[in-house]
């Protein structure tokens, strides 16, 4: 079985990024255990334009401003506060899970919604994705987390 993890990360090496401030993650592929990476996606905000990744825009894409608040309202998942927030979500909603440097309550209550596990932590691409990988294959298994003596 395979899942997909969102790292944001500004160099692919280090996690410094907070969930509300990165502007890109980088997803990674798990199959197995085995992590590689897989793509970036990148968050465009009204106005910007990058075109060497992926994009989802804050009011003119797809997968944003599905609300009846609609863009502009600033509640209900629309544009701009909290409808950015719900974008980004979305821009990660086929991953399992998200790492990021901090991340906010109500982010964390929304990724639950969708059944998307997140994890604030301070250290190395490497090693979040090492133990991540392990957490999961063990709960995928049935096994237990502890060390065996």
């Amino acid at each position: 079985m395979s899942y997909k993890i969102a790292v944001a990360s500004s160099d692919g090496k280090q996690i410094d990024e907070s969930f509300g401030s990165a502007k890109r993650f980088i997803i990674y592929e798990v199959t197995d255990g085995i992590y590689r990476r897989l793509e970036e996606r990148a968050f465009r905000e009204e106005g910007t334009d990058n075109n060497d990744v992926s994009i989802v825009d804050g009011c003119n894409s797809p997968v944003s401003c599905k609300n009846e608040g609609g863009c502009g309202s600033g509640t209900g998942g629309g544009c701009g506060g909290a409808g950015e927030a719900s974008a980004k979500v979305e821009l990660v909603s086929d991953c399992r899970c998200i790492v990021c440097k901090k991340i906010g309550f109500h982010i964390q209550k929304q990724l639950e919604r969708k059944a998307i596990s997140a994890f604030d932590v301070s250290c190395s691409v490497e090693e979040a994705l090492k133990k991540i990988a392990y957490y999961f294959t063990r709960m995928d298994n049935h096994q237990s987390l502890r060390v065996q003596k």
